[in-house]
């Protein structure tokens, strides 16, 4: 407490950070199809309130949408993105709750039983999941086992699951199950909601923005 008081350290929920942790930059240009993601976070950003306990993953995705939160937002983010809650503490109304363990360098994520287990004991009212691929039959895909993990333990402790990705993901499969589309509650791409491509997932009772 002594050390948050005088600067030498940044309390949040589940640790304490350095604060040259708050100043790491991460790239805000030459990410693939950040148009189209840019989109894509607009649209899912409608989607938090103030008060609401929200859950995100990880990717470039969900760096967007944490840049692209209103400033006066009062909500409580919690993740393991290293990017995305350097994000978040740049916001100047959000709480921010880390999730504890080794961190992934591939995906800048924490993975692990610790985290699995924080999550397992939240119940949030919004989870915003950046997936790799998602199929009607297949459902939600990825090819890396301990991130899908979390996804799986994420969906579970949530009461509304977001999935965003980029149109070319649609219809696509990789080699590890995360979910069936009927866990899905919302899917955000950058296409209108009445594009063609996605109203087979219209028609599976999913809500496409």
């Amino acid at each position: 407490h002594e050390l948050s008081e005088t600067g030498k350290l940044i309390k949040v929920h589940g640790g304490a950070l350095s604060p040259s942790f708050n100043k790491l930059a991460f790239p805000r240009n030459n990410v693939y199809a950040q148009t189209n993601k840019r989109i894509i976070a607009q649209k899912a950003a409608a989607l938090v309130k103030d008060g609401m306990f929200v859950l995100t993953g990880g990717g470039t995705t969900i760096i967007e949408l944490a840049r692209a939160l209103p400033p006066n937002l009062a909500a409580t983010f919690v993740s393991g993105s290293i990017p995305a809650v350097v994000e978040y503490m740049n916001h100047p109304s959000i709480e921010v709750i880390v999730l504890g363990d080794k961190v992934s360098k591939v995906s800048k994520i924490t993975v692990g039983a610790d985290a699995l287990s924080r999550i397992k004991n939240l119940k949030a009212d919004i989870c915003f999941l950046g997936i790799n691929a998602i199929h009607l039959e297949q459902g939600v895909t990825d090819n890396d086992w301990d991130v899908v993990q979390l996804k799986q333990q994420m969906i579970s402790s949530s009461q509304r699951n977001v999935c965003l990705t980029i149109s070319e993901k649609i219809n696509t499969t990789q080699p590890i199950h995360v979910c069936p589309v009927n866990k899905i509650d919302i899917l955000i791409t950058e296409l209108s909601p009445d594009d063609p491509l996605l109203q087979p997932y219209v028609a599976a009772g999913i809500t496409v923005l």
